[in-house]
């Protein structure tokens, strides 16, 4: 792994949040989810379809995200997906707690020059 690389692990786990920062900005099908993904962090992370597309059920499931069919393209009809009111609050949450974890691990993790950097 290179220094640029961020190990899988440390993001699956955020797989959630970060799609529903995605549809935060806006209705979105699966494709262009993984492409904003992609963009979002320069290239150095591709959420594989698997992953998105359990990750979409789950959060249907719980009522953080609606899928509706939109109108047929060149490839056929699309399944969007737009945030709900819960999921926009679920999304808050989590970045807060994002946050707080991130200045433990700081704590936790760098010598004391290091967190200032």
């Amino acid at each position: 792994m290179s220094e640029n690389e961020v190990s899988a692990d440390l993001i699956r786990g955020h797989i959630d949040t970060i799609i529903l920062k995605i549809l935060k900005r806006g209705d979105n099908y699966g494709y262009e989810i993984v492409k904003a993904i992609s963009n979002d962090s320069n290239g150095d992370y591709i959420l594989k379809e698997p992953s998105l597309y359990s990750s979409l059920k789950r959060l249907e499931k719980l009522g953080f995200i609606n899928a509706y069919w939109g109108d047929q393209s060149q490839g056929g009809r699309r399944k969007y997906y737009t945030i709900t009111k819960e999921g926009l609050s679920v999304y808050q949450e989590n970045v807060m707690a994002w946050n707080r974890a991130k200045l433990l691990i700081d704590q936790l993790v760098l010598e004391g020059s290091e967190q200032s950097e």
